[in-house]
């Protein structure tokens, strides 16, 4: 099985900004919130725990599972560019993401589901078939997508929809 976790909440969580690259560390709740999700999870035994490169990933897989996680670029979070820590509520968006045309170094939504999809294939081609319980801790995106590479990319290419909140997570299997 397929363990998809978003880290817990962050500073930047709690104060209604978008979230990228910055590696901003898990806040008390955040903590707290993974400190739940070992509790929920206690009776899994996880055989592999993969992480974005992101600290707030890292710790909330840590936390979960008391092993240290690999660490693959891939799941990281979709690069935002420099609407980076703005405030959601002042971004201009193109769909789901930030205005590539309003913000330099925004990441391509294909380049970025393909990244994600490789990991998936990947993982699959290694453990598709086999009874192995896999972690994977990322993002609101990541996990979106994730979602998406199971239940198919919507018409509407909102890969959101499939995300977790904070300190969730959602089961998959590869049959």
């Amino acid at each position: 099985m397929i363990y998809v976790v978003r880290h817990g909440e962050t500073d930047l969580n709690k104060e209604g900004r978008l979230q990228g690259r910055q590696g901003m560390p898990l806040n008390k709740h955040g903590i707290e919130q993974a400190e739940s999700l070992r509790e929920g999870l206690k009776a899994i035994h996880f055989d592999y725990i993969y992480s974005s490169p992101q600290e707030r990933a890292i710790q909330t897989a840590e936390i979960i599972t008391n092993v240290k996680a690999i660490i693959d670029a891939r799941i990281d979070v979709f690069d935002l560019g420099e609407a980076d820590s703005l405030k959601k509520s002042e971004v201009k968006m193109a769909g789901a993401v930030p205005d590539s045309n309003l913000y330099r170094g925004v990441e391509h939504i294909q380049r970025f589901i393909k990244r994600v999809f490789d990991f998936m294939n990947e993982i699959k081609e290694h453990h598709g078939g086999t009874e192995v319980n896999i972690l994977l801790s990322g993002h609101r995106c990541t996990t979106g997508c994730i979602g998406a590479y199971f239940e198919g990319i919507p018409k509407d290419g909102n890969l959101l929809r499939f995300s977790s909140d904070n300190g969730q997570y959602k089961v998959y299997d590869f049959k």
